[in-house]
């Protein structure tokens, strides 16, 4: 983390009161949005660093590098920062799924006639991600 260019990027980022920013990743040739989680400032530069996506698990309260279990990583093309810089967006090259539910994507309901529907079905069971 001693790239000044890394530094610069990171001191303009806008992390909440926690140390965290939400962090939502696409895959970058097709635009699908794949998941929305959190990052620190550990998180992101070890993002840049290493080209392979890195998340702070609240739950966990420790780094998880997307796909340490499941094998499902994401891959960085590009970091990009909103107006405010208090969001980021991350194109990804996804590997696999990238919801823990064994989904493509996380964002796998929707309104629809009024009344929340499932528009899209487990590709892999969430057993073979990650066991029983």
């Amino acid at each position: 983390m001693d790239d000044p260019a890394t530094q610069s990027l990171l001191d303009q980022l806008h992390f909440d009161a926690g140390g965290l920013i939400a962090a939502v990743a696409q895959q970058h040739d097709t635009g699908e949005v794949l998941m929305l989680a959190w990052m620190n400032r550990e998180a992101v530069a070890e993002t840049l660093a290493t080209g392979r996506v890195c998340y702070f698990s609240r739950s966990r309260g420790r780094l998880w590098r997307k796909g340490e279990r499941s094998g499902q990583t994401q891959r960085l093309v590009e970091l990009r920062l909103d107006c405010d810089g208090d969001a980021l967006l991350l194109l990804v090259d996804q590997e696999g799924v990238a919801c823990h539910t064994g989904r493509r994507s996380c964002f796998y309901r929707a309104v629809r006639d009024g009344a929340l529907a499932e528009i899209a079905a487990p590709l892999v069971p969430p057993e073979a991600l990650y066991g029983p």
